[in-house]
């Protein structure tokens, strides 16, 4: 994993609910708007797979 300017580690599977940027390229990637994306992360939980799976249903 990838270490942060931090020194934290970096975990690409995750999509951060609270970061807006994550979650607007979360939304252009899927074609579906942010709030759908934020939905989905409430359901689901943030894993990027589970998001992903979501909301292609």
């Amino acid at each position: 994993m990838a270490t942060t300017a931090r020194g934290r580690t970096q975990d690409r599977a995750k999509v951060a609910g609270g970061q807006e940027h994550e979650v607007r390229y979360e939304a252009k990637k899927e074609g579906v708007s942010k709030s759908q994306v934020k939905k989905a992360i409430k359901s689901v939980g943030n894993s990027r797979k589970k998001i992903e799976a979501d909301l292609k249903d």
